[in-house]
């Protein structure tokens, strides 16, 4: 019990410090992770439905999260080229740039991870890396 608690607390510590960080930026970590997963895509881009599956968010919760990004410029909404039923989110030239600032802040902050060195970071991904890997994020191993 005292792992889940201490991991929970961390968790809403590290949330809270990435938001304040985020703040200035006008995005919440949601906002900042949606804009990071549609630059790491091979386009640019990716349908509504995917990006809540990967952002492991209800579908509810990607459309709010892309309407507030979508007022702001940061992205755009496009038809699905081959499927008439889905949408698909694209960052902009604006998102990309709002991305690497934010980003460059979020380093600089060792992304709210205050008190471990490059080395505890490495000891805590690995120690969580069986947990993740048995909820399907990816495949045990090293």
């Amino acid at each position: 019990m005292h792992a889940v608690t201490s991991l929970m607390r961390v968790q809403q510590l590290v949330l809270a410090r990435l938001d304040s960080l985020l703040r200035p930026h006008g995005l919440s970590f949601a906002g900042y992770e949606a804009l990071v997963l549609l630059v790491f895509s091979s386009r640019g881009s990716l349908p509504l439905g995917k990006m809540g599956e990967r952002l492991q968010v209800h579908p509810t919760s990607v459309t709010s999260i892309v309407r507030r990004l979508e007022s702001r410029g940061l992205i755009r909404r496009l038809p699905h080229p081959d499927d008439g039923r889905a949408v698909l989110a694209e960052i902009t030239p604006a998102g990309r740039e709002l991305v690497e600032l934010a980003t460059a802040d979020l380093v600089d902050a060792g992304f709210a991870l205050d008190g471990i060195d490059e080395t505890q970071m490495s000891e805590l991904s690995e120690l969580l890396r069986p947990v993740r890997a048995a909820a399907g994020d990816f495949e045990a191993g090293p």
